[in-house]
């Protein structure tokens, strides 16, 4: 009975966070979609379009995508399940659709999940950093290795996420030697999962585009963000003219928004200079020259876009009925999923995502100040020593987080979204720990002297 109730529960679970996928009757779509979808069938890289995501899609396409959502989804229930059975939890396997439930009704997850889009991958990676090497002697040799390949996979669909991964790995190696905290085994494993992601990424690139390079854009989206800051128009101003500066021409029409810059469609700046390839090597010789001339002003920029990153949470960015190139590739790559897309409610107008941010955005920031003194009191009780390292591990997922995508892209609430759902999840589930301690302490109160507790009195 306790396996069936185990299946049970986990496929409920899989259901709830397939739950917007078919209620939409369709798989969620964003912008960015039909960049990842159309890189195996274009064959040539584009900037933050991972191969190894566009393989993802391409392989699990039919029948209309939902093999995507559902290995998504599934892929989440099974992190949940692990992380609730290495915290103590592990023998009430209904409890794994309870806290689905919850987190499905009170935060962005379902919305992640079940989403054409690489961003349920970085907190899974996140929570399989944190199993590997704070609970690494729990683990099955099945289960090391299982986590070890998700990280993999998870870092090569977004260099992001990536960075984020890299940034656990390299904090956990500098608390292990001052503070012996954490497996060295498991730091050596999910050591190994980054540069094991970083080969798919680079070999899933060759395959793709006939080079052995990293997926393309950095140096690009940090010159949006400078462009946004005002520093690209500060350089072009003391600068100008310049015959290696094409923009120059042009830097008192750009705008001041980087989306609107990149992204607002033909006859804009960006595509008459001939977008990525026509203007890259100009934006990185602004960007790493703009570096040396303004570092006071880089630093100040740089922390205020981490700031403004680490609060933009809310769901649903890009999710709209106008993702006309996400269409386009669909419709043109894989057909037979075309009339299912056009159906489906998100392309008549019938998402919304303001009652669902006016609950999830402010839970979500409350949660994450409540990560600090989590940490400081699993520091200080032994029984709370789990959910203190949970906690700084995603403490400093979300700051890493707000770094790379804040500073070398732009503040995004996609970019936030995608891991704030993790906050409410530790804070939850400490809250349940200490419930249930207290709980079990009056309890044991309640039992007469000399009567062993859990015995039952005549």
């Amino acid at each position: 009975m306790p396996r069936v109730l185990r299946v049970g529960g986990a496929l409920a679970a899989t259901l709830f966070l397939l739950a917007p996928a078919v209620w939409n009757r369709f798989p969620l779509l964003q912008y960015d979609t039909g960049g990842y979808l159309a890189r195996w069938f274009e064959g040539y890289l584009v900037p933050s379009r991972s191969t190894v995501y566009g393989l993802f899609l391409t392989l699990l396409s039919w029948p209309d995508f939902w093999p995507v959502v559902i290995v998504q989804s599934a892929l989440t229930v099974w992190m949940l399940a692990l992380l609730l059975r290495v915290l103590g939890f592990g023998d009430r396997p209904l409890l794994v659709p309870r806290v689905t439930a919850v987190l499905c009704l009170f935060t962005t997850l379902p919305w992640l999940s079940g989403i054409l889009l690489t961003d349920i991958f970085a907190a899974l990676a996140v929570l399989a950093a944190y199993l590997l090497i704070f609970s690494f002697d729990a683990l099955s040799r099945l289960e090391r290795r299982s986590l070890v390949a998700l990280i993999a996979f998870s870092v090569a669909t977004h260099s992001a996420t990536f960075a984020v991964v890299l940034a656990l790995v390299l904090a956990a190696v500098v608390v292990q030697a001052v503070r012996r905290i954490g497996a060295p085994q498991g730091i050596v494993r999910s050591a190994a999962a980054v540069l094991l992601g970083a080969l798919l990424l680079l070999s899933a690139n060759y395959v793709t585009s006939g080079r052995f390079v990293w997926t393309p854009g950095g140096i690009a989206l940090s010159f949006g963000r400078m462009l946004q800051d005002g520093i690209v128009v500060r350089y072009l101003d003391e600068h100008c003219p310049d015959k290696r500066l094409r923009l120059c021409a042009y830097r008192h029409e750009l705008p001041t928004d980087a989306d609107e810059f990149f992204w607002s469609g033909n006859g804009t700046i960006f595509n008459k200079l001939g977008r990525f390839d026509g203007l890259g090597n100009e934006m990185g010789l602004i960007v790493t020259e703009s570096l040396r001339a303004y570092p006071a002003w880089q630093l100040q920029a740089a922390a205020v876009a981490t700031l403004r990153q680490l609060v933009r949470v809310s769901t649903g960015e890009g999710v709209l009925n106008s993702v006309w190139h996400s269409y386009a590739i669909i419709e043109k790559f894989t057909p037979h999923a075309a009339p299912a897309m056009h159906a489906a409610r998100q392309q008549h107008g019938e998402l919304s995502f303001s009652a669902i941010n006016d609950v999830q955005r402010p839970l979500a920031l409350a949660a994450m100040l409540l990560l600090v003194p989590l940490m400081l009191w699993g520091s200080q009780r032994q029984a709370m020593a789990d959910f203190g390292k949970l906690a700084a591990t995603t403490a400093c997922a979300l700051l890493a987080n707000a770094v790379v995508c804040g500073v070398f892209s732009n503040p995004h609430d996609r970019y936030g979204a995608r891991l704030a759902w993790l906050a409410p999840l530790v804070v939850g589930l400490a809250a349940l720990r200490l419930y249930e301690q207290r709980r079990d302490a009056e309890a044991a109160l309640r039992v007469p002297p000399g009567v062993p507790a859990g015995s039952t009195l005549p």
